[in-house]
């Protein structure tokens, strides 16, 4: 109960304190969707059926599953970041001395709390949306990954566009990281620096910008005042909290950033496909912008992380004959070089209905296009536009054939 009561103070905020917009909730029982009753196809359920048969184990590794278990999923460790805010259903367990742990891929993405009961995995159905699992830490001969349909009590509303989704929160959050009743935000792309990563550790260099990391209220009567001193720039943590049991001491500014940006763009494809099998409707504008990082917060001066996240997940690619990719980061005015989300070659993005996929191939199109440019995307240039054609050109597989045509 104390749980629900965080996260709906956070959600709550998040949806009438701040100036985005919060689409209505789209039934997940709808004849169109049938949720719960629907089995789940995501690397998570796979998994789970490989391991109720016996096809494969998960071996206790520091007496943990999670090193085994992040192999498994194929989630790199230096994707890490870590929250302290008290914002999960682990809560009683969670505090600045005691961050939580996330780790993610492109499709999945895994919570983990030292001396915790169970570790926490959201994994993405393309059809289907988020679905969310358990993996009890105390080690048994047959550890099984089970489906939690509670989670939809958190993780369906405001804050994850009304379908099944994940986010990223910032709260004012106190020494016990326990969250204000009030200043929470959910954060993508967009959101001010300032206004970031509340309750989250940070290693970064990033200049004078500021932002909510790494810090927390000390007097309750002024529960949105920071201490901040000696909080901005940090590339080590071990003051903050001791990083034994760990699987890494860091959390890095990069892949947060791209978690961030991860999340909002799978809730907003599952929002189009949600849409249009329940009412028919193909509603597309706020994915493309997205996709295009319509109104990203500019970065005002370089940011560099503090793991080889920056360079492992570029490294993945695709690339072009140039070398060009929508992984290659920018970090100096901008997250990405090439600011076309590399979610295009998501399982979210290749699991839309056809039609709603040929429709938001069609208005990236348009806008990457002469007849395209306008307000939307104000910050791409002519040659920038050029360069996101040819890349998805070379690298995307079923792109349409009008994508294919030299301008």
């Amino acid at each position: 109960m104390r749980t629900a009561l965080i996260a709906a103070m956070l959600l709550a905020a998040a949806a009438s304190g701040s100036a985005q917009t919060y689409a209505t909730t789209i039934p997940s029982n709808h004849p169109a969707i049938r949720y719960a009753e629907t089995p789940s196809d995501d690397a998570a359920s796979r998994l789970a059926r490989q391991l109720e048969a016996g096809a494969r184990r998960l071996t206790v590794r520091d007496d943990s599953y999670l090193p085994d278990l992040l192999s498994a999923l194929q989630i790199p460790v230096d994707s890490q970041a870590l929250v302290f805010s008290k914002t999960s259903f682990q809560a009683g367990k969670i505090s600045p001395r005691n961050p939580r742990a996330i780790y993610f891929n492109d499709e999945v993405a895994v919570g983990w709390v030292r001396g915790g009961n169970g570790i926490e995995i959201a994994a993405l159905d393309p059809r289907q949306g988020i679905s969310f699992y358990t993996l009890a830490t105390t080690p048994t001969e047959k550890p099984q990954i089970v489906r939690r349909q509670e989670c939809l009590h958190c993780h369906q509303g405001s804050a994850t566009l009304g379908v099944p989704g994940i986010f990223v929160g910032s709260v004012y959050p106190d020494a016990s990281g326990m969250p204000s009743r009030d200043a929470a935000i959910i954060t993508d792309h967009s959101t001010p620096f300032a206004d970031r990563w509340g309750g989250w550790y940070v290693n970064a260099k990033k200049g004078q910008q500021q932002d909510r990391s790494n810090t927390f209220a000390t007097d309750p009567v002024a529960p949105r005042l920071l201490d901040t001193i000696g909080k901005r720039n940090l590339l080590d943590l071990t003051r903050q909290f001791s990083p034994t049991g760990y699987l890494s001491p860091v959390s890095d500014i990069v892949a947060l950033l791209t978690f961030e940006h991860q999340t909002k763009m799978t809730n907003l494809l599952i929002r189009a496909g949600w849409e249009y099998r329940t009412s028919g409707r193909i509603a597309i504008d706020a994915a493309a912008d997205y996709m295009l990082f319509a109104g990203e917060a500019p970065l005002t001066e370089p940011v560099e992380g503090a793991s080889s996240f920056a360079s492992s997940f570029a490294a993945r690619g695709p690339c072009d004959s140039q070398g060009r990719s929508l992984r290659q980061f920018d970090l100096k005015t901008r997250l990405f070089r090439y600011p076309l989300s590399y979610m295009i070659y998501s399982a979210a993005f290749d699991g839309l209905p056809d039609t709603v996929r040929a429709s938001l191939y069609q208005r990236l199109y348009q806008r990457l296009t002469a007849a395209g440019a306008g307000p939307k995307i104000p910050a791409l240039d002519v040659d920038t536009k050029r360069a996101l054609v040819e890349i998805a050109r070379q690298t995307k597989t079923n792109l349409p054939d009008f994508w294919k045509a030299e301008n």
